[in-house]
């Protein structure tokens, strides 16, 4: 049987574009579609007013590979960037990831030693040695103070249901850091493409033997086997194989974009809302990812949903049933 390509990949995001890319550089032949009028999956960005928006809620690209390091930087310029979540909990600011800013926001107390004693108190006053949801697993991890101002309402708003009806195995790990460091992520390289995630990825399916098509939905092909060899599928795993064994349960997400007439609207690039002052789990204001210079500022609120037909899938429901 002949094949006018080796790959018909499915997805033109992070992972399908650089399966593409390495595959075209050992003469391969790739064929790549996505669904959508873009590149980049959800890192898909735009540039307005001199900001580069994430249109999708923010993406940091952050690894420990030299190898990944020195691919990436053949398609774009990276800018140094260490990410510093902050959150918001009954009109209070705080630090995370958790450690001893968080802790002192908390407790008052700066001392590591007290601090590790308090927290580890609370966790050993709960006795909880199986948890059986996400509630008793995250109290057995960092103490209920720290679950209840900022753990319980934030997922219960992102999953659309109370902590005591989810997984344990949602929340595997909770880092406590007993030391000052608001680094949220522990890689050796973090950084942010300088153009943009939709340019980078464009750079990288920029290749003789990858061909694009955008706009283009994979379970709208009448035969997509006759197309390539094997294909790569990104998409939904259930609508992949026909929901042969059912549909999963998804959540989806809203991404309401504001811009203000003024430089600055909250001073961070994310806030996670931890608290039930609102609906939305966070707020991102994206020129301070890049430091980006205008009069103006752009605000997206990130609102979890209940996913209906026709919404974007982002992440599968792992619930105790």
């Amino acid at each position: 049987r002949t094949f006018m390509y080796d790959y018909l990949i499915v997805g033109a995001g992070p992972y399908g574009s650089t399966f593409a890319r390495l595959a075209a550089q050992k003469g391969k032949r790739c064929y790549v579609i996505d669904k959508r009028d873009k590149v980049a999956g959800n890192c898909a960005d735009y540039l307005e007013c001199g900001i580069h928006v994430h249109q999708y809620g923010a993406h940091i690209f952050h690894t420990n590979s030299e190898q990944v390091w020195k691919f990436v930087n053949k398609f774009a310029e990276f800018v140094p960037y260490v990410h510093n979540v902050k959150a918001i909990s009954d009109g209070e600011i705080y630090s995370l990831p958790f450690n001893m800013n968080t802790f002192c926001e908390l407790f008052g107390f700066h001392d590591p030693a007290m601090m590790y004693n308090i927290i580890h108190d609370q966790i050993a006053f709960e006795n909880i040695e199986n948890p059986k949801n996400l509630e008793e697993q995250a109290i057995s991890l960092v103490g209920r103070t720290v679950y209840e101002k900022l753990i319980k309402y934030y997922t219960e708003k992102q999953w659309g249901t109370t902590c005591d009806k989810l997984s344990p195995d949602i929340i595997k790990r909770l880092p406590l850091r007993f030391t000052f460091d608001n680094n949220y992520f522990n890689d050796r390289f973090q950084a942010l493409p300088k153009e943009g995630y939709t340019k980078f990825v464009m750079n990288m399916l920029n290749h003789d033997n990858i061909d694009l098509s955008l706009s283009t939905n994979f379970f709208d092909i009448n035969d997509p086997e006759s197309i390539a060899k094997k294909i790569v599928f990104t998409g939904p795993i259930d609508a992949f194989f026909e929901y042969r064994l059912g549909e999963l349960d998804w959540r989806s997400l809203t991404f309401v974009h504001h811009t203000f007439n003024y430089d600055n609207y909250q001073g961070a690039p994310v806030i996670n809302i931890c608290d039930n002052s609102s609906n939305a789990t966070r707020f991102i204001e994206h020129k301070h990812f890049l430091h980006e210079k205008s009069p103006s500022t752009i605000v997206t609120w990130e609102f979890p949903k209940e996913y209906e037909p026709g919404d974007e899938q982002y992440y599968p429901i792992n619930d105790t049933d």
